[in-house]
């Protein structure tokens, strides 16, 4: 059976919900190079992240230690993006590029997302690093990030085997 024939129980489904912000999904299948343009727009964003000091740890630490607004202006200038951008696709019914509807629903806070936040928070303290720029920091000649990158991973397959004993 492979992937796309795969029927979810009504279990798979509430578990995805939780844990994603959208849970549209398409049922496209794409030749296997058909993801070579979300690398290029990752080289991209990458490139910003360096020119815009962004993955700096030096940046990162004036954040923490409230010296700085920089990092404050790029965060808060993507959460205003974001918030326009899902209330236009709301207001307008936009639909996605293969015409497929785009629904968001809203979901409950609940305390296993207090503690993720808290573990993230002096994660990121700690490292100097949100998962977006790991790779921007290991291109850019970091190796040490090699370390955070590993520890995310591990990380993540920890929650995987972990998730239905944890908060939620």
């Amino acid at each position: 059976m492979s992937f796309n024939d795969h029927i979810e129980t009504a279990e798979e489904i509430i578990i995805r919900h939780e844990d994603t912000l959208c849970t549209n999904e398409s049922k496209l299948v794409h030749p296997w190079w058909y993801n070579f343009k979300y690398t290029v727009v990752g080289i991209l964003f990458g490139i910003v992240f360096v020119k815009a000091e962004i993955i700096s740890w030096f940046r990162i630490q004036e954040m923490f230690q409230l010296t700085s607004f920089f990092m404050y202006g790029v965060i808060g200038t993507a959460v205003i993006v974001g918030a326009i951008s899902v209330f236009a696709v709301k207001k307008l019914g936009l639909k996605s590029i293969y015409g497929e509807t785009i629904t968001f629903e809203n979901k409950e806070l609940n305390k296993g997302q207090i503690y993720g936040a808290l573990i993230f928070g002096i994660g990121w303290a700690i490292t100097g690093a949100c998962p977006g720029p790991l790779f921007a920091q290991a291109g850019s000649g970091y190796s040490v990030v090699i370390v955070t990158i590993i520890s995310a991973i591990a990380g993540t397959y920890i929650y995987g085997k972990f998730r239905e004993k944890l908060p939620h």
